[in-house]
């Protein structure tokens, strides 16, 4: 990344401070200058104190909780960059938030992720990188390129480097809208594919109806692009071990992690719990059985990529 040194300018927002510095250690540059802070009204002030006249700029910045006060310092971070004439704006987030609220579920609702879209590309950005969106068609919303990155292929490494039985190993998608996702993991780990059939009756409330595929004597491996309240996954694990089970495991890109996640992950049939760091959650530390893995080198890999004008599809196997 030598080359880069030069034009590069590599800037971390508040949300994801560890991943912004193993990304800057992978890619060999610094963390630029810049300082984010609050009026006593609780308005969002930026400063950049580096120029970045001319220069690639990339902001690393998940909007997770705080949601609002994430996502706002990335907008104004952006605005900033624009005014100081940055050459080129690339938003870097390893999560993107509000991505759930991307239809028309009930009259009069908002498509909120198209707002934060079109909020983004107003900001000033060139272009966005993310990974693993609860919905991939919401790279349509955007009318800038978006590099969407998947964290099953990192995930699907670390299953195959654990101690697992993979002789008895079932991939498990814990509801029907997460098959596609599931039945690429099970092809990464040579495995059969069985699914969680559920309905939900409102939000963040999820009631289990039956198991499709057999899990009887198996290990099983339930594969979400996130776990926020712990509901679905919690339940989906009760209802794999009444169906005979011996082990359930679970892997998540998006440890959200809010309201009684921790305490029901803590007393669910869960044994382990994989997740990747784009949302960096000091609840982490309170269940035993969560483990981190970091997403810095493919995101690295990414931004290098993007800055010199390379493919990125090969950070997609």
């Amino acid at each position: 990344m030598s080359k880069t040194n030069e034009n590069v300018r590599l800037f971390a927002g508040n949300s994801v401070p560890e991943l912004a510095a193993s990304i800057a250690d992978k890619l060999k540059l610094r963390i630029s200058e810049s300082s984010i802070g609050r009026f006593s009204d609780g308005e969002t002030q930026v400063q950049v104190i580096e120029t970045v006249r001319g220069r690639d700029v990339f902001i690393i910045q998940s909007t997770s909780n705080p949601v609002n006060e994430n996502l706002m310092d990335l907008l104004i971070m952006m605005d900033a960059f624009r005014r100081a004439s940055a050459g080129r704006i690339n938003a870097i987030m390893p999560y993107f938030g509000y991505a759930r609220q991307d239809r028309k579920a009930r009259a009069r609702d908002p498509i909120t992720a198209k707002l934060v879209a079109d909020l983004i590309t107003t900001a000033g950005a060139d272009r966005v990188l993310t990974m693993d969106m609860h919905a991939p068609q919401l790279q349509g919303f955007f009318d800038i390129p978006v590099d969407h990155l998947f964290g099953m292929p990192v995930l699907a490494k670390e299953i195959l480097k654990s101690n697992i039985d993979r002789e008895n190993l079932v991939v498990v998608s814990p509801d029907v809208g997460s098959v596609a996702r599931a039945r690429q993991f099970a092809q990464k780990l040579n495995a059969p594919l069985a699914i969680v059939d559920k309905r939900r009756p409102r939000a963040n409330v999820m009631e289990v109806m039956n198991v499709i595929g057999d899990v009887k004597d198996r290990v099983c491996v339930m594969l979400d692009d996130m776990i926020d309240t712990a509901g679905t996954i919690c339940q989906g694990a009760q209802a794999l071990a009444d169906n005979g089970a011996v082990e359930v495991h679970a892997c998540c890109t998006h440890p959200v992690l809010s309201g009684p996640a921790i305490e029901r992950l803590n007393a669910s049939k869960l044994k382990t719990i994989t997740v990747l760091n784009t949302i960096e959650n000091k609840n982490i530390a309170l269940c035993p059985k969560i483990r981190v893995v970091s997403v810095a080198p493919i995101f690295a890999e990414a931004i290098e990529s993007i800055y010199c004008n390379l493919s990125l599809s090969r950070l997609y196997d």
